[in-house]
């Protein structure tokens, strides 16, 4: 089983210590390569943080082989693969299945799949989940094969350099063409998983744009600016047009079994070669045949 490796050219003169930082590598990542089992080498030869580097030194940063949670199963099932390499894994998940197992689904979740993609094609990583959907959400889901990845990718998602972009239906029929919610968001007090918008909240905003007036309802396309838990079903809810089949926030089950989100297309920059990443996910058949 291989570890996972990144290579780099020196720019110019400097401690490798200083290199690393530039290029993107955390002091935790480097404490996990120093005491887990990685290895730093300069042309070739294995340094210290504190090696001095010359313009066209050959670094490579060798990151400890990861294992796999022991309370994750790894199962078979079905996995829709939109982008695989090294570093990332871009799935397209179904609706009604959780991201990660829970206590009412402790198997069948998109995390316990993926585990079992990691074993049989002996990639030696946990699971680093960068963009996590609710269990009715349908769509696009980015998934790092190593730890530094999953940092890297954190911070484009505060950067504002990674871009999500969800599809729903909603109660009622929207007026604006163009609008965005800003309301904080915090955990409401009578419930452990329900959020609610809240003065003392998490600063949260939702950029909505309409595309089709019906007349039960309206089908709107929604940008994230922050990932609040909940975040587009509560911003939903509070302006009165709660997402179509989404009990717990308001919405009704009587068109559809599931809450009608669906995560059409995702954005962003690769983590390692730094070329611009776009990929999108088809609506599915329970939200098309209503919009039809």
């Amino acid at each position: 089983m291989k570890p996972f490796e990144l290579k780099y050219v020196a720019g110019q003169q400097g401690l490798l210590r200083e290199a690393l930082h530039n290029w993107g590598i955390s002091k935790r990542t480097l404490a996990s390569v120093k005491y887990g089992g990685g290895q730093i080498t300069v042309n070739g030869k294995e340094v210290t943080v504190r090696h001095p580097l010359e313009p066209g030194d050959a670094v490579t940063v060798v990151f400890p082989l990861e294992e796999l949670g022991k309370g994750l199963q790894a199962e078979k099932g079905d996995l829709k693969i939109v982008f695989e390499d090294d570093s990332l894994l871009i799935v397209d998940k179904p609706p009604l299945q959780n991201t990660i197992p829970s206590r009412e689904h402790p198997s069948g979740s998109l995390a316990n799949i993926v585990a079992k993609h990691f074993e049989e094609n002996e990639i030696p990583a946990t699971l680093h989940i960068a963009t996590r959907l609710d269990r009715d959400t349908s769509g696009l889901v980015c998934i790092a094969k190593n730890r530094h990845i999953h940092h890297m990718l954190s911070i484009q998602q505060q950067e504002k350099k990674m871009s999500r972009r969800y599809e729903a239906l909603v109660h009622g029929r929207v007026d604006h063409e163009r609008f965005t919610i800003t309301a904080p968001i915090g955990r409401k007090n009578s419930s452990i998983i329900e959020r609610e918008v809240r003065a003392d909240g998490q600063f949260a905003e939702t950029e909505v744009r309409l595309l089709k007036v019906f007349s039960d309802f309206s089908h709107v396309q929604l940008k994230l600016n922050t990932g609040r838990t909940h975040q587009i079903r509560v911003h939903l809810a509070h302006i009165n047009h709660p997402l179509v089949g989404d009990d717990l926030y308001g919405g009704s089950r009587e068109l559809i079994s599931r809450q009608a989100l669906h995560c059409r297309e995702l954005e962003m920059i690769h983590p390692v070669t730094g070329e611009a990443l776009k990929f999108k996910s088809a609506n599915r058949e329970d939200m098309l045949s209503l919009i039809k």
